[in-house]
């Protein structure tokens, strides 16, 4: 029986990152209309967190009843590893998608009642992405699920459930967080290529390979350096403040464009997450400030 420090890595921390920086950019895209509310930015970000770790146990799940976990290089997997079984692992991932939707139908009611429809795709793209009898995580659309859903509709959603609208300010947000978000997922799947080769699972990565992977990361952890470039000459120079986070960019592109394999590249998907996030900080207070 898994152990609650288990459960807990088991709920992979290291992404929730990828749940709090789109809540963080869109609640500064409101602010720059003059129209954050900070309720619902927190009500968003419980949407976000609950849809992050429900997927993370989804994906836990499902990967391990399909054996794709048996001989894993990255973080613990619960069904993979025996310490959990499948029936608990579900539950949890449903567990989370019901606290996601309660907290979601709630923010809707109070902005607009078709975001409940947007919340049910979500929830759907969540399970799919691994789950049910052809996921498209295996079919190599998950970077552009996670572009979309932890990106654009994760920023533009917060900036519209707070100001009642969406600028360019909140489109140029979302996709430097949906390129971060993404360059997570490219570089775990760039990491485990040798196993879901073998296993059958054909992400992005298993189709373009190693060398076009790893060029592919690059430009997505340098596209969020250049759209707050943007987003400072068209909206207000406090977004300049973004370039605080081409170092941690270029720190977590090293172990990847140097070739790293394996172990090696966690410390890379670590630096993405803590970049996202400084990336994600400083466009709220430069939004703020230019406002």
């Amino acid at each position: 029986m898994a152990t609650p420090a288990q459960w807990l890595e088991g709920a992979r921390p290291r992404t929730l990152p990828n749940a709090i920086a789109p809540v963080i950019a869109g609640t500064g895209a409101a602010g720059f209309l003059g129209g954050a509310v900070w309720w619902k930015a927190l009500l968003a970000l419980v949407v976000s967190l609950a849809l992050i770790i429900g997927v993370n146990f989804a994906n836990d799940y499902s990967d391990g009843v399909r054996g794709t976990d048996d001989d894993r290089v990255g973080p613990l997997r619960l069904v993979g590893s025996g310490l959990a079984s499948p029936a608990a692992v579900k539950r949890a991932a449903f567990l989370c998608f019901g606290v996601g939707a309660v907290a979601g139908i709630a923010l809707s009611l109070a902005s607009a009642w078709w975001l409940i429809l947007v919340g049910a795709v979500c929830v759907a793209g969540a399970w799919f992405y691994t789950g049910g009898s052809r996921p498209y995580g295996y079919l190599g659309f998950g970077e552009i699920a996670v572009f979309v859903f932890f990106g654009l509709v994760a920023v533009l959603g917060t900036q519209f459930v707070q100001a009642g609208r969406v600028d360019g300010a909140g489109w140029l947000a979302a996709c430097a967080v949906g390129a971060y978000s993404s360059a997570v997922l490219v570089a775990n799947n760039l990491r485990d290529i040798p196993t879901d080769r073998e296993s059958g699972k054909i992400t992005l990565a298993v189709r373009l390979g190693d060398s076009r992977t790893r060029v592919l990361f690059a430009v997505l952890v340098g596209a969020p350096t250049v759209l707050g470039l943007v987003l400072a000459l068209v909206c207000t120079p406090w977004a300049l403040l973004t370039l605080l986070s081409a170092p941690l960019a270029v720190r977590a592109a090293l172990p990847v464009v140097r070739g790293g394999q394996g172990r090696d590249l966690i410390p890379g998907i670590a630096q993405t997450g803590l970049a996202m996030l400084v990336w994600s900080v400083a466009a709220a207070v430069g939004l703020f400030l230019g406002a």
